[in-house]
C-alpha cells in the first residue's frame, strides 16, 4: 500500500535531514580543526607563532600538548615583531622549549636581515636553532634568479650561525623550492610544509613538518600552525 505525505512531513522530513547532515558537517569541521599527526609517530609536537596570534596563555597551551614553539622575530631588514620578547620569555615561563624564525625577504640585502634578526634574539644555549622562512607568500615581487637567491641566504646563514652558535633550519615550501631548489644546494636542517600529509620535497628528509594551518589550540584565539618534529 503506497503510504503518501503531506507537504508539511515532507517539510519536517526535509529539516531533519538537514539538521543531520549539519551535525555531521558540525563534528568533521571540529574534528579536522583538532587534528594532529599522531603521536605514537611523532612524539614531539609544536607550533609557529608571530603577533597574528594576538595575546597567548602559554601555560593553557603547554596543558593542551604544546611541547615547542618557534616564534616570529623579525622579517626583512628592519621589521620586528611586536610580540616576539612577550612570546620568548612566557613561553620559556610554561616549559615550552623555543625558537626563534625570520622571515626571509626578496627585496633586501641578506647582511641587513641577519643584522635584524641578530638584534632581536638574544643568544641563549637552551634556545632551539633559528630558522629562516623561505616562501613566495607574503614576500615581496622580486624574483631574483636563482644564484642570487641562494648567495644571499647563505650570508644570512653564516652571519645568524655565527650569532647562535648553531645551525639554522630551513622553512621552505614546495612553491619556493620548486623555482630555486634550495635544499640541493644548502645542506641545512629543512622545515617543510604539506597540510595533513607528510613532505615529499626536498633532497633530504625533514626534520620539522609543518602539518595543520588552521589547527585550534587551548590558549590561542583562532587558528594556528602545528608542527611535529621527526623522531630520532
Amino acid at each position: 500500500m503506497t503510504v503518501s505525505r503531506t507537504p508539511a512531513a515532507l517539510f519536517k522530513q526535509a529539516l531533519i535531514a538537514l539538521a543531520i547532515i549539519g551535525v555531521i558537517g558540525l563534528a568533521g569541521w571540529q574534528y579536522a580543526l583538532g587534528w594532529a599527526p599522531s603521536r605514537a609517530l611523532y612524539p614531539v609536537q609544536g607550533i609557529d607563532v608571530s603577533h597574528h596570534q594576538g595575546p597567548i596563555d602559554w601555560a593553557m597551551a603547554a596543558a593542551d600538548g604544546v611541547d615547542f614553539a618557534y616564534i616570529k622575530a623579525s622579517e626583512g631588514g628592519d621589521l620586528r615583531d611586536r610580540r616576539f620578547t612577550e612570546n620568548w620569555h612566557a613561553a620559556a615561563a610554561a616549559g615550552i622549549r623555543r625558537g626563534a624564525y625570520h622571515f626571509f625577504t626578496l627585496c633586501r640585502p641578506a647582511a641587513d636581515q641577519a643584522t635584524n634578526f641578530i638584534a632581536s634574539v638574544p643568544r641563549e644555549p637552551d634556545a632551539l636553532p633559528p630558522a629562516v622562512d623561505l616562501e613566495f607568500g607574503g614576500n615581496c615581487t622580486a624574483r631574483p634568479d636563482r644564484a642570487a637567491v641562494l648567495r644571499e641566504v647563505e650570508i644570512f646563514i653564516t652571519m645568524v650561525e655565527a650569532h647562535a652558535e648553531k645551525p639554522v633550519m630551513l622553512y621552505v615550501t614546495r612553491e619556493f623550492e620548486d623555482a630555486y631548489r634550495i635544499s640541493s644546494a644548502i645542506d641545512r636542517p629543512l622545515w617543510l610544509r604539506r597540510m595533513g600529509l607528510e613532505p615529499d620535497y626536498g633532497t633530504h628528509p625533514w626534520v620539522m613538518w609543518q602539518a595543520h594551518a588552521r589547527r585550534r589550540v587551548d590558549g590561542i584565539d583562532g587558528p594556528v600552525d602545528w608542527n611535529v618534529l621527526r623522531d630520532g
